[in-house]
């Protein structure tokens, strides 16, 4: 899109345009969103505090229940659909994505939702994962990510760290893990973070982002499985660790790891790179990294998520990429209308799937009549085939075998 010289760009398109907000005399609350059903996940789940923070967020944005649906997969974050005042389907396993693909282009008036988890999501849905990314569907998607199969009560999954002892890895996992958010910067999804389960503030910030964004938005939340993966992000939870651990990402600032005297920053070396050294010994030839999530070019972005260790001595938390960029949804909703104005008409599904190539065969016998799916009695061409067909494999046949109908 162009603007006139001197003018500033228009602001992108909010991820809500179009979705329908309750009445003004309405005022929405946690009660609202929250379902009659019992919430079923082992105590201490970090899945309750993810509930509880998108219950508590969702009447910020003023829309319609009604227009709201959430689409999981299978899993134990999968049963959030039920707990969930708003309309939702929990669908097959993987297959979220294409399912709300589908919602999302058909229906510009819904706010459209995916929950998922590191097995349903990287696994057997990785494919429908990272193609609703590189169109750019107007989806928000929420991957839960504890590193372990927990509804099937163990086995290691395709976030499982090298050497994870599980179920099915008694020995340890000799698999290498995807790191989900550069596998979503690699597919150059649009919007990319990542958060935690208990850190309720930066959730709901991050959340909110989300929404508002136009295009697929991935938010990776670490989540604690206190039955079969427990304390995996401790590290990153405990006060004091974090505070040296955890690179929040916030835009225009310089990238840091921890605080005060402790301070470090991400610098570009001389190849390139990115590496982390102490604030004090950041020396004229190299360059700190100032976040910029909104660079068109996703290779900062991919370098940052390479911080990433599994002993999680340096972990970038925040929005990694927030870029604008034409959806898939809008794009097909363009080209239709596009087409049903060059037409100047609207043909019906019905009438595309009779067609006028299309007719019955009713059974009827050489030399009687035969009926289209308009109704009308013909003996043309149709009818002369059918005729000249049967004939055949009456001779093939033999005269003394059983005729043809």
């Amino acid at each position: 899109m162009t603007t006139p010289a001197g003018a500033a760009p228009a602001p992108p398109r909010s991820g809500l345009a179009g979705v329908p907000t309750a009445p003004v005399d309405v005022t929405l609350t946690k009660k609202e969103f929250t379902s009659d059903q019992e919430v079923r996940w082992c105590p201490g789940c970090g899945d309750y505090a993810v509930l509880a923070a998108v219950q508590g967020f969702l009447p910020e944005l003023g829309l319609r229940r009604e227009n709201i649906v959430f689409v999981s997969g299978i899993g134990c974050s999968s049963r959030f659909p039920y707990y969930l005042d708003t309309y939702g389907m929990h669908s097959i396993h993987g297959r979220a994505p294409a399912i709300a693909t589908g919602l999302a282009t058909a229906r510009e008036d819904l706010s459209v939702w995916v929950v998922t988890g590191d097995g349903d999501a990287l696994s057997i849905g990785g494919n429908h994962l990272i193609h609703a990314m590189r169109r750019n569907v107007n989806l928000t998607i929420l991957l839960f990510n504890n590193k372990i199969y927990g509804l099937t009560k163990g086995q290691y999954s395709p976030t499982s760290d090298v050497g994870a002892v599980t179920k099915s890895t008694p020995a340890g996992s000799v698999d290498h893990p995807f790191n989900p958010v550069s596998l979503a910067i690699g597919a150059e999804a649009t919007f990319v973070a990542r958060t935690m389960d208990s850190d309720r503030a930066h959730l709901t910030e991050v959340l909110r982002a989300a929404a508002a964004h136009r295009g697929t938005a991935l938010v990776e939340i670490y989540q604690n499985c206190p039955i079969f993966n427990d304390g995996a992000f401790q590290l990153l939870k405990d006060k004091d660790q974090a505070q040296a651990r955890i690179a929040h990402l916030r835009a225009g600032e310089p990238v840091r790891v921890g605080a005060g005297e402790l301070a470090q920053v991400v610098v570009r070396e001389q190849t390139g790179r990115l590496g982390v050294v102490p604030e004090q010994e950041v020396t004229g030839s190299q360059q700190v990294v100032v976040h910029d999530p909104h660079d068109p070019d996703p290779s900062v972005a991919f370098a940052l998520s390479r911080l990433d260790d599994p002993s999680m001595q340096h972990m970038p938390m925040g929005i990694f990429r927030q870029v604008d960029r034409p959806t898939y949804d809008d794009a097909v909703r363009a080209q239709v209308d596009a087409a049903v104005t060059s037409a100047g008409t609207v043909v019906s599904l019905d009438t595309l799937l009779r067609g006028r190539d299309t007719w019955t065969v009713d059974g009827t016998r050489p030399g009687e009549v035969e009926q289209t799916l308009e109704g009308e009695v013909t003996d043309g061409p149709i009818a002369a085939a059918g005729d000249a067909l049967v004939e055949e494999a009456d001779e093939v046949a033999g005269a003394d075998g059983p005729r043809t109908e």
